[in-house]
């Protein structure tokens, strides 16, 4: 049923696959993610956010990094094939409301999809919209021709300058802030760190800073608590309570703490799958 319509790599180790879903597509509103998995019978859980969709033709559209044992399976995947499970929408949806300033969206990395259908529903309520985005070089932006025909004004910066501005996110982000309007509200998804700046960016002059966070989840039902993050001191669960969240509340130090928990794990799970798929490659080749 989940089919695999379309897949693209956008630049290393990140892909974007367009797959059939039908009731996912009708129902996902922005912010909400899903969760897939590749095999049925032991196959990982892994989170993702929708990027886009098509409830018409019946799509979703995912954009992940291959970072661990299964994300590097899914990106091996080809168009054609079945995902043997998605699960969703799930998470509560983003809050979008008609503003009389500007929203800016904040993209970091991959982080950059996610945003995607948080630009085109605040542009839809007719909403002024700049988005930021960053990348450490010009080989890994993404979803950069997307936005500029949804946003009104993006903004690129790379850590190296190869693209845009040279710099970090959060220096745009003061300007706006520091402007004679600044935004109504700052939505920032990325890697924690840049959430975090962010975040400290935009409170000393009281902007209000929506953060969508990924952190490590099992059954994105509420009954794991893997996914726990402490928000204004209350524990508060990703997969239900969120994923978007008041980021001037989050304790970014402790949920990163707890993400590094099966780094290790991940990265030579990550590899071994790697060496196999190498070996099997070359097995094949030798075959013919």
């Amino acid at each position: 049923m989940f089919q695999i319509l379309e897949k693209r790599q956008l630049s290393t180790d990140v892909y974007y696959m367009k797959i059939t879903a039908p009731e996912i597509s009708r129902n996902r509103k922005a912010g909400q993610f899903i969760i897939v998995q590749i095999d049925a019978e032991f196959g990982e859980r892994v989170p993702l956010t929708i990027a886009d969709t098509d409830a018409a033709e019946g799509w979703i559209s995912i954009v992940f990094q291959a970072v661990g044992a299964t994300t590097y399976k899914l990106a091996q995947k080809n168009p054609g094939e079945e995902l043997a499970a998605l699960l969703g929408p799930l998470g509560n949806p983003s809050i979008i409301e008609k503003k009389d300033a500007p929203v800016i969206c904040v993209g970091g990395g991959i982080g950059v999809a996610p945003c995607y259908p948080i630009v085109q529903a605040h542009k839809a309520v007719g909403n002024k919209v700049i988005m930021i985005m960053g990348a450490r070089n010009k080989d890994l932006l993404i979803f950069e021709d997307e936005m500029r025909r949804t946003a009104d004004e993006v903004i690129v910066m790379t850590d190296d300058g190869s693209a845009g501005r040279k710099g970090l996110v959060t220096e745009p982000l003061k300007e706006f802030c520091e402007s004679q309007c600044p935004p109504a509200e700052v939505v920032a998804i990325g890697p924690p760190i840049m959430m975090k700046f962010c975040c400290k960016t935009t409170e000393p002059y009281n902007v209000p800073t929506t953060v969508s966070l990924n952190t490590i989840m099992i059954d994105g039902t509420g009954m794991c608590g893997g996914c726990r993050v402490n928000v204004g001191g209350e524990t508060k669960f990703v997969c239900v309570d969120g994923p978007e969240f008041d980021g001037h509340k989050v304790d970014f130090d402790n949920m990163m703490m707890r993400m590094k928990s099966f780094k290790a794990r991940e990265q030579d799970d990550f590899h071994k799958c790697r060496l196999e798929a190498q070996a099997d490659t070359l097995a094949g080749a030798q075959n013919n």
